[in-house]
Formats: structure tokens, C-alpha cells, sequence
């Protein structure tokens, strides 16, 4: 078992450099929100990230281990992609930038669920069960606000698709 104890803490090393990241970009995104909700639900998980990571800080100490980050580069790249989209989305009508917003937020909370579930049931599988229970709780706010973004999604696909129509008709006028 002594590998995959190792494997566990590789693994929560990655992933507390992912939220650091985050901590430094959800802000950003909610800056960039021109929906009152999705600004809203940017703030709401950019505490809950730094909870989060206070989290993990235990889930080591639990361990026994230091709390040292290991580069995530796969975090590195959504987070360079959701930038990107969040420049790209200056040039673009509020509900077309927003669902870019979410579209790079979603991808980032897909990592993170998959990311957490694997942990959560590596700790399981060692006898981590207090471990287990730490990162169960993060992965359902991962979840919650995944489900969230879900939510906010269709009537900004509406207001996007209403633009687009509104610009046609001018043209056809």
C-alpha cells in the first residue's frame, strides 16, 4: 500500500496547486461576468476554493505529510483557456462572453470532479476514512456549483441566440 499512499499524495499535490490557481482566476472571471447571477456564482466559489484549499492543507497534516503544491499543468492550461476567452469575450455581447465564462468554468469543474473523486477514493480504499470524508465535501461543492453553471446557462443561450437573430433582421430590413 506504501504506492499508493504516495500516489494519493502525488495526487493532492496536484490538486492543491489547481485550487491555488484558481484562487488567483475565479476573481478575474467574476470581474469579467456581465450576469448578475454568474458574477455571483464566480464570488460564491471563489471563497469556497479558498476553504478548499484550507481543506486540503488538512487532508496533509492528516497524512503526515507537508503541504506542498506540485505543479498542475493540466489547471494551467484550462485556466489559460478561460483567459483567453475572457479577452475574446470583450469583443462580444454580455450573454456570448458569459457563456464563455461557463464554458471555461465548467471545463475547469469537470478536472476538478474527476480530480477529487479519484482522491476520494484512493483515501477510501487506504482506510483514510476521515481523508475520505474531507474530500467527499469538496467534491460535492465541485459538483454543486457545476450543477449551478448548468443552470445559468440556458437563458444566456437565449439572450445569445436572441442577438444574433436581432442582427439578422437588420440586415434583411
Amino acid at each position: 500500500m506504501p504506492e499508493l499512499q504516495e500516489f494519493l499524495v502525488d495526487q493532492l499535490k496536484d490538486l492543491l496547486s489547481a485550487e491555488g490557481q484558481l484562487v488567483k482566476a475565479l476573481p478575474k472571471l467574476a470581474r469579467a461576468a456581465q450576469n448578475p447571477k454568474l458574477k455571483a456564482a464566480f464570488q460564491k466559489h471563489s471563497e469556497e476554493t479558498k476553504g478548499q484549499v484550507e481543506r486540503l492543507k488538512q487532508i496533509f497534516e492528516i497524512l503526515g505529510e507537508s503541504a506542498r503544491a506540485k505543479p498542475c499543468k493540466a489547471m494551467q492550461g484550462l485556466v489559460e483557456e478561460g483567459l483567453e476567452l475572457l479577452e475574446e469575450g470583450k469583443q462580444k455581447d454580455g450573454a456570448v462572453s458569459d457563456l464563455g465564462l461557463v464554458a471555461a468554468a465548467q471545463k475547469i469543474e469537470h478536472y476538478e470532479i474527476a480530480g477529487y473523486g479519484t482522491v476520494r477514493t484512493m483515501a477510501e480504499q487506504l482506510g483514510q476514512k476521515k481523508v475520505a470524508k474531507l474530500l467527499q465535501q469538496t467534491l460535492k461543492e465541485e459538483e454543486k456549483t457545476d450543477q449551478l453553471l448548468t443552470q445559468l446557462s440556458p437563458p444566456l443561450l437565449e439572450r445569445a441566440s436572441m442577438v444574433g437573430e436581432e442582427e439578422e433582421e437588420l440586415v434583411e430590413d
